[in-house]
């Protein structure tokens, strides 16, 4: 299931719904990532994204509607199944494994793909497929010269660099970014706007981000949703300008202004990409 079939959507949602006791997290989302593209997610707190995430990721399973990979439905697949089928996340916190090198990091990312339960037991070292894959994804990501580091040592930035390598490392065509951008200083969200543009070819891209500068500095599109209903989908020029958009994303006319603004670049709010300040820890093999 590696290869994409026709006008297929790499991941298509249909009507997906999850649903927690009385709470609806998610309703009726329609969403398709097609290759070669970002799509984004924005919304406030409580509006549905990270919901969402997991059960494009298989983390959760839906309460209603189909999730298709390539066109199969894989609705009710486990995460691990969808990663093995090409599907892979990045998480809201850190998820590396402290103590190893980035480099031991990148192969055991590598080795887990294999969908043989024993080969964990091994070592990384031992498995040349591994050793090549996290190789490669680790040079991706812009880590090669932090390949001795133990991943306790980098930088939040780097950390944030290291997990989408790790997951690059899986070989996914899909990848489910949860906020890589979160608590990234200007130079740091910076590299990390330029890893995503260049993994946008040959991957199809979820990017759920609080962030708007780089939401609209690197989406192709944006879906915006509000209590766990989507209330608009499309190219950002389209969304920039959507008064329902505006007014249920910050509340009042003002802050409608204000949202055009920010898609503009005008970073009226003094944050995001365009505007914090922050330094490089550099590697050190």
């Amino acid at each position: 299931m590696n290869a994409r079939h026709g006008n297929e959507p790499v991941l298509r949602a249909a009507a997906l719904t999850r649903r927690f006791g009385g709470l609806t997290a998610v309703s009726g989302v329609d969403l398709a990532l097609d290759l070669h593209q970002i799509h984004a997610v924005i919304g406030t707190n409580g509006a549905g994204k990270s919901t969402l995430i997991n059960l494009l990721s298989g983390e959760l399973a839906p309460t209603a509607g189909q999730l298709f990979l390539h066109g199969s439905d894989v609705t009710g697949w486990p995460q691990p199944r969808l990663a093995c089928a090409g599907v892979g996340r990045s998480y809201q916190r850190n998820n590396v494994f402290a103590p190893l090198s980035v480099r031991e990091n990148c192969r055991l990312a590598a080795q887990s793909r294999a969908q043989r339960a024993w080969r964990l037991w091994e070592s990384a070292q031992s498995c040349r497929t591994a050793r090549a894959l996290g190789d490669e994804a680790m040079e991706r990501a812009g880590l090669a010269d932090c390949a001795a580091l133990p991943a306790m040592a980098l930088s939040h930035g780097q950390k944030r660099q290291l997990e989408v390598a790790m997951c690059l490392a899986t070989q996914p065509v899909a990848l489910l970014l949860d906020e890589p951008l979160a608590g990234m200083g200007a130079e740091e969200s910076a590299r990390m706007l330029s890893l995503l543009r260049d993994l946008r070819e040959g991957h199809a891209i979820l990017l759920v981000e609080h962030d708007m500068d780089a939401v609209f500095a690197v989406a192709d599109r944006i879906t915006v949703m509000v209590n766990g209903v989507v209330i608009a989908s499309g190219e950002p020029a389209a969304i920039r300008t959507n008064r329902e958009v505006q007014q249920a994303y910050l509340g009042d006319d003002e802050g409608a202004g204000e949202l055009a603004d920010v898609a503009a670049g005008a970073h009226p709010r003094g944050t995001g990409a365009g505007a914090a300040t922050g330094t490089r820890k550099e590697c050190a093999a």
